[in-house]
C-alpha cells in the first residue's frame, strides 16, 4: 500500500466534506495507515500518535476519529469487548470488510471479500431495499487459538 496515495484520497475526502487535513489528522490517519490490520482503540491511536507528536492531546485524537467516521473514512467498531476501535473503510470496496473473532482469545482475521453482494441485490428487488452499507461479525473459535478453554481444543 502507497500510504502517502492514501492520505491524499482521505485529504481529498475531507476537502470535499468542508475540511482541512491538519498535521494532526495527517498524523492520526498515517498511524491508522501504518496499523491497518490492528483494529486500534483511540487509546492505541493515541499511544501512537504520542510517540510522533507529542503535544498532541488525546482529545483531539477521540475527535479526530469521531470526524472520520462520521465522514465514512474509518468505521467505528466494537466487538463485543466494551471497547470502541477503528478501522480504515478501503477505497476500493464499496463496504466495510468482514471480521472472524475468536470468542475466548480475540483474536481476529479480516476477510477482504465481499459474501453479501448477491443477498443486497435480493434484498433490493424482494423488498425494495437499497443497502448502503453492512459489516458482518462472525463470533467463533479459532482452532489455533492458544486457550486451552478455548471449546475448539475440547
Amino acid at each position: 500500500m502507497n500510504i502517502q496515495a492514501e492520505i491524499e484520497k482521505i485529504k481529498h475526502s475531507l476537502m470535499e466534506s468542508g475540511y482541512k487535513l491538519t498535521t494532526q489528522r495527517e498524523i492520526i490517519v498515517r498511524v491508522l495507515l501504518e496499523h491497518e490490520e490492528d483494529h486500534l482503540s483511540a487509546e492505541d491511536v493515541y499511544m501512537l500518535v504520542k510517540e510522533k507528536f507529542p503535544e498532541i492531546g488525546l482529545a483531539t485524537v477521540y475527535r479526530t476519529l469521531e470526524l472520520l467516521a462520521e465522514l465514512q473514512i474509518v468505521a467505528k467498531m466494537n466487538f463485543g469487548d466494551g471497547v470502541a476501535r477503528f478501522d480504515l473503510r478501503g477505497q476500493d470496496h464499496e463496504h466495510m470488510h468482514h471480521h472472524l473473532i475468536c470468542h475466548t482469545c480475540g483474536a481476529l482475521e479480516e476477510i477482504k471479500d465481499d459474501w453479501l453482494l448477491e443477498l443486497e441485490q435480493r434484498l433490493e428487488v424482494e423488498f425494495g431495499f437499497k443497502v448502503l452499507d453492512h459489516r458482518l461479525d462472525f463470533i467463533g473459535n479459532f482452532s489455533s487459538c492458544p486457550n486451552k478453554n478455548c471449546k475448539s481444543h475440547q
